[in-house]
């Protein structure tokens, strides 16, 4: 009686090694298809990827940080005027008083407001919201 495990056949140690080789492969596919799990709350490549052609996860994009700014006005003034300025200067701004301030989101006007004071704190209520078609037009 002869054990295959003593003396196995070169046709047996193929198809071993080839029944080996395809579970790995099916192991190494089965962990790169399902989506890697993050605990620190950043997006993966995978979250990027569109469920459907055109659309993009909404969750991704809840997440975006953007940089929100209200301007008063502005101002062009020399240098040799900026460097007198000391305590107590006024800067005359463009803007006239009880105009509407311009917020800003990543320095594009998305919108205009008054100033508000909100428990001690400033605060801008919306008076008017430009449209993504005038928006559009800016970029």
């Amino acid at each position: 009686m002869t054990d295959e495990k003593e003396n196995p056949t070169p046709e047996h140690d193929a198809a071993e090694a080839a029944a080996a080789e395809a579970a790995e492969h099916e192991e190494v596919a089965a962990v790169s298809a399902a989506p890697a799990a993050r605990d620190d709350g950043e997006p993966s490549l995978e979250d990027f990827k569109p469920t459907m052609p055109g659309n993009i996860n909404p969750e991704v994009l809840q997440n975006i940080v953007v940089n929100l700014s209200i301007e008063v006005g502005r101002a062009q003034i020399k240098i040799k005027d900026l460097m007198r300025l000391t305590q107590g200067s006024v800067v005359e701004l463009d803007r006239i008083a009880g105009e509407p301030l311009d917020l800003l989101v990543n320095n594009s006007v998305v919108a205009q407001g008054e100033i508000v004071l909100v428990n001690d704190r400033y605060g801008v209520r919306l008076t008017r919201v430009v449209p993504s078609s005038e928006r559009l037009k800016l970029i």
